[in-house]
């Protein structure tokens, strides 16, 4: 069948993505779904800085690539033996196809999936190969196993998580992100105790999930830092008790002024260096640093070794928000029912799959939360 796709075909155009055009939008053919695998119609798909990262070269994925990993939609149909779904099914897609067989799987830490990983590294299914084609026959690779900036995606069943018919597709998309990487980073990763102190460094829709997930969990003290002033204004409304800019000089006494020997607990979401040296410093003695942003291959932390034992401190890679999708997924959006996960507060704007060029540049400038492409 055909498909109409956001294909990235060369990584590093300059910006404005408005006038360079990274993402090209084209017909391609796609195949239908093997076995372990559904034909999802997309419905909605969230821009996110790990496609932006990829847009730019920061993050290396071979192409030509079908961009997009941040999608919900619903099966319309099934792969040879698939009896866990069913036609009509709403789905929110996971960027990482857990396989359940290997170690990671079996410990209970699919986000660390190593068959997944490979996939995904390979532009891949996890099953193997591409289902998507040009139509002069040209292989178009997968992103994260999803390739969500579509009309239509074959996924694996490993990568999808059924989910409430009643939630809007819109918001549904970030749950598949956004939100499990920052509220799991918190109460997965961290497993912040109620009345701790919590700083958040980058307010991007992650940040500002991790902001959601700190309330959530019972944090007395939320510190929100960017180093963008117009981000403040709906941390406050998510969450944060107070607000600072992250790239002031004396920001680490600060924090220490406000917070006495620092935060219980520091969440660096920006995927940057600074960011990262800003929350271990503003950890306390026996605190703990947690990074999910996703920076540079090339670039390195640098930290005084003797603080991380003279002063007991822990620091913690997240990714996936250590979550196990099928378990937390569905735990997180009947918090949303209840109003205790505000994701649509995260949604600055719908836009086309036509505009995609230009939500980039927004997200790229600081200029949006979240934005989704609706396929509608």
């Amino acid at each position: 069948m055909k498909t109409r796709a956001a294909v990235l075909y060369e990584s590093g155009l300059p910006s404005p993505f408005a006038k360079s055009k990274p993402l090209k939008i084209e017909s391609l053919e796609l195949d239908e779904p093997r076995a372990k695998e559904v034909l999802i119609k997309i419905k909605a798909t969230g821009l996110c800085h790990s496609d932006l990262s990829v847009i730019t070269g920061s993050t290396i994925r071979p192409t030509p690539l079908a961009i997009g990993h941040e999608a919900a939609g619903e099966i319309v149909q099934l792969g040879e033996g698939v009896n866990n779904f069913e036609i009509g099914d709403h789905v929110v897609c996971t960027f990482v196809p857990s396989c359940g067989e290997c170690l990671p799987c079996r410990e209970g830490r699919p986000a660390l999936c190593e068959p997944g990983a490979k996939a995904d590294l390979k532009g891949e299914m996890l099953e193997g190969g591409q289902r998507l084609r040009t139509e002069d026959g040209g292989i178009i690779h997968h992103h994260l196993g999803v390739s969500g900036f579509a009309e239509y995606a074959t996924v694996s069943t490993n990568s999808v998580v059924k989910v409430n018919p009643e939630v809007p597709f819109e918001d549904l998309a970030i749950f598949g992100c956004s939100i499990i990487t920052g509220v799991g980073e918190v109460v997965n990763t961290a497993q912040i105790k109620p009345g701790s102190t919590v700083a958040v460094v980058g307010l991007g829709g992650i940040g500002l999930s991790a902001v959601i997930g700190a309330k959530l969990a019972g944090a007395s003290e939320i510190i929100a830092l960017d180093i963008n002033p117009d981000k403040f204004k709906i941390a406050k409304e998510l969450g944060a008790t107070s607000t600072y800019d992250s790239s002031g000089s004396n920001i680490t006494a600060e924090i220490k002024e406000k917070i006495p020997g620092g935060v219980d607990y520091a969440f660096e979401t920006a995927g940057a260096v600074p960011s990262m040296e800003v929350a271990y410093s503003i950890t306390k003695r026996g605190g703990t640093t947690v990074t999910s942003g996703l920076p540079n291959i090339e670039q390195k932390f640098a930290f005084p070794q003797f603080s991380l034992t003279a002063d007991e401190k822990t620091i913690k890679g997240s990714y996936l928000g250590s979550c196990v999708p099928f378990r937390d997924i569905p735990r997180f959006i009947k918090l949303y029912n209840q109003g205790r996960l505000p994701v649509n507060r995260l949604l600055t704007d719908t836009i086309t799959l036509d505009q995609i060029n230009e939500g980039f540049d927004q997200l790229a400038e600081g200029k949006v939360n979240r934005l989704v492409v609706k396929m509608d």
